[in-house]
């Protein structure tokens, strides 16, 4: 069988496959220096290779390998396949019988540089040849049942693994998290907040909270430039990884491939509805739970507390039945919902020179939402931004920020919604177990949320409080050092609002700020409601 073929010259194709990228033990160096042996052996000299990284041979077939799957549908390039070892190329018999029947149709030479008696050669060059198909059906006996006692393994490992708190198992970490050192030394990984995904996550949150719908937060994350990575694209670019790949949306046609996934309303849903914001495993969907029915914690350093995590979900909730218009959250537009239109009382939107037009301006569209204004006004960006500017730091500049630090209470009723609905579930098992194992192990489950359900119904209620925080920072101290979106976060904190009127003849070319009103709708230092009186007093005149 491993005999060498004279002076007859063939050419090879090198075949590299890893299942893990990193795995030492069978490094692509290693493989291709295995390779080479054989083909010196063989007298054949190696035309080409097929490299498959991070790529599963239990998952995918040969013909499914993007390098691989390439080079066998061009048999006519070489003779004889060159693999290290059999579970470089198969782990089941279907696979192998796959395989074969190619081989035998293409009158091909398969073969494995090592193995337990050296190297292994399967000769379908000639179709005659039992030999080839008896070791052929014993190998891939024998491949199947060893991926199946390495299945096994890795699932009796991971179950052990997922049931200690704070160890993480590997594989792509939920997203937010990355993998890190356990705390004290303990062998082993746990998870700990990934600063770049936890930016993206505060940032949804703010728009959430801003009024923001998961629509309109994914639309905004999309028109960034380079856009921000959904999940998915942020762990291949942590790996080093191209980005994209094939679709399986209902916004893509079947087998759609792209270069970068797209963030989608249902995917921000996902995002924050998931445990594992709280630090907690999750598997099958369900939280992870430990002898006393309690989550199991994945991370000593979750993004959000269960009160945080509860009242986004409440967030969600509404904006899920808000049937209203999308509101903009991706704008640079200093005055977005704080610009009106004094007609019709609805939003006055910027838009930026183009064509004829040579300024940037705020105008009325009322018309563009249904609504009917009379005399829909436009007053150039220039003129009203820095009218509010001077307007807003001439009465509030002085004004010390204050703020407030909320101290998150505790609801247990969410938790013990989410306990409910998981016994419920179980509950609809009871009876179906035959074996006396079975039985035993659902009772187990049974009493683990039925204790936890215990537990929370014992649990006060117990409600958040509010600190106030003076921060020896004026308004104007903000103001100079903010961007435009904060300061327009400045100016709605602040409650401002500002009309236009229609202008006089005239007033298209030269500024008139008898158009304007300035108002101001809340205030926190009692002194700013006399500047906000007398201000009054000086517009009346």
């Amino acid at each position: 069988m491993t005999v060498m073929l004279g002076s007859e010259q063939l050419e090879a194709l090198s075949v590299i496959r890893l299942s893990v990228r990193t795995d030492e033990t069978t490094s692509p160096t290693r493989q291709r220096e295995a390779n080479g042996r054989s083909a010196r052996m063989l007298n054949a000299r190696i035309v080409g290779e097929a490299e498959d990284l991070d790529v599963s041979a239990s998952k995918t077939t040969p013909f499914e390998r993007p390098e691989l799957g390439k080079w066998l549908q061009e048999p006519s390039r070489f003779d004889v396949v060159l693999w290290w070892r059999l579970d470089r190329a198969v782990r089941s018999m279907a696979d192998m019988h796959e395989l074969a029947k190619w081989a035998r149709r293409y009158r091909k030479m398969l073969v494995f540089a090592e193995g337990p008696g050296g190297m292994l050669k399967l000769d379908f060059r000639n179709p005659l040849d039992p030999i080839a198909e008896i070791m052929v059906t014993l190998l891939a006996f024998a491949a199947q049942m060893e991926a199946q006692a390495i299945r096994e393994r890795v699932k009796g490992a991971a179950e052990a693994i997922r049931a200690m708190p704070l160890r993480w198992r590997g594989a792509r970490p939920p997203y937010g998290y990355m993998p890190g050192p356990m705390p004290d030394g303990a062998p082993g990984q746990t998870l700990v907040p990934d600063p770049d995904a936890v930016k993206v996550i505060e940032r949804i949150i703010r728009e959430l909270v801003e009024n923001g719908n998961p629509t309109a937060i994914a639309r905004g994350l999309n028109a960034e430039v380079p856009p921000i990575p959904t999940p998915r694209d942020h762990w291949a670019i942590k790996k080093g990884r191209p980005t994209g790949g094939k679709t399986g949306g209902a916004a893509y046609d079947p087998g759609t491939t792209v270069e970068r996934f797209k963030w989608g309303a249902s995917a921000i849903n996902s995002l924050l509805r998931s445990p594992t914001l709280m630090g907690h495993k999750v598997h099958a969907g369900a939280p992870v739970r430990d002898a006393n029915g309690r989550p199991v914690k994945a991370s000593a350093d979750p993004i959000l507390t269960r009160e945080e995590f509860d009242n986004i979900g409440a967030l969600l909730g509404a904006r899920t039945r808000d049937t209203r218009p999308a509101t903009r959250v991706s704008t640079n537009a200093l005055l977005l919902r704080v610009v009106f239109c004094d007609e019709c009382g609805t939003r006055m939107y910027y838009t930026k020179a183009a064509g004829k037009r040579v300024t940037n301006i705020y105008g009325c569209r009322a018309a563009t939402h249904g609504v009917t204004c009379g005399k829909p006004v436009s007053i150039k960006a220039e003129w009203i931004e820095d009218y509010v500017e001077r307007e807003f730091l001439k009465v509030a500049g002085t004004w010390e920020i204050v703020e407030t630090r909320k101290i998150a209470g505790y609801d247990p009723g969410p938790e013990i919604n989410e306990v409910a609905a998981e016994l419920e579930e179980h509950m609809t098992q009871s009876g179906r177990a035959r074996s006396e194992a079975g039985r035993r192990l659902w009772q187990e489950k049974h009493d683990v949320l039925d204790a936890r359900l215990a537990e929370l119904e014992t649990t006060p209620r117990r409600p958040p409080l509010e600190e106030t925080i003076r921060t020896g920072r004026t308004y104007a101290d903000d103001w100079r050092v903010r961007d435009s979106a904060g300061r327009r976060g400045m100016l709605l904190d602040a409650g401002v609002r500002v009309f236009v009127k229609q202008g006089r003849k005239g007033s298209r070319y030269v500024v008139d700020e008898s158009r304007f009103e300035f108002r101001l709708g809340q205030y926190d230092d009692p002194a700013a409601v006399r500047l906000a009186e007398i201000l009054e007093e000086e517009n009346s005149d």
